[in-house]
């Protein structure tokens, strides 16, 4: 069973920066393209940023320049580095990630709180 867990998230003050992670484990197929969502209090889920297996990346348009998305694939893992962090970027934030397996794979989330 594909399990992805983020770990990462708390409470930061606004400028200031902040990593997620988010392990995949259980796939028996190698694991594609992976991502980052968030969803703030009565908003829906919105992309943040999406990370090939081979490293290109994209970003969503509130986030560039500020967000860095990365990735190890030897440890089945990606990243999420969020510097200058805003209040409007408190949400929480999930994982995503896909195979050859057909609709993808998602964590629970994790909780990111940004103070003003």
């Amino acid at each position: 069973q594909v399990q992805l867990v983020e770990s990462g998230g708390g409470l930061v003050q606004a400028g200031r920066s902040h990593r997620l992670s988010c392990v995949v484990s259980g796939s028996k197929f190698s694991i594609g393209l992976m991502g980052w969502y968030r969803q703030a209090p009565g908003k829906q889920r919105e992309l943040v940023a999406t990370i090939t297996a081979t490293g290109s990346a994209t970003y969503a348009d509130s986030v560039l320049g500020r967000f860095t998305i990365s990735r190890d694939n030897a440890k089945n893992t990606a990243y999420l580095q969020m510097n200058s962090l805003k209040p409007e970027d408190t949400a929480v934030y999930y994982c995503s990630a896909h195979s050859i397996v057909p609709g993808g794979f998602w964590g629970r989330g994790t909780q990111v709180t940004v103070s003003s």
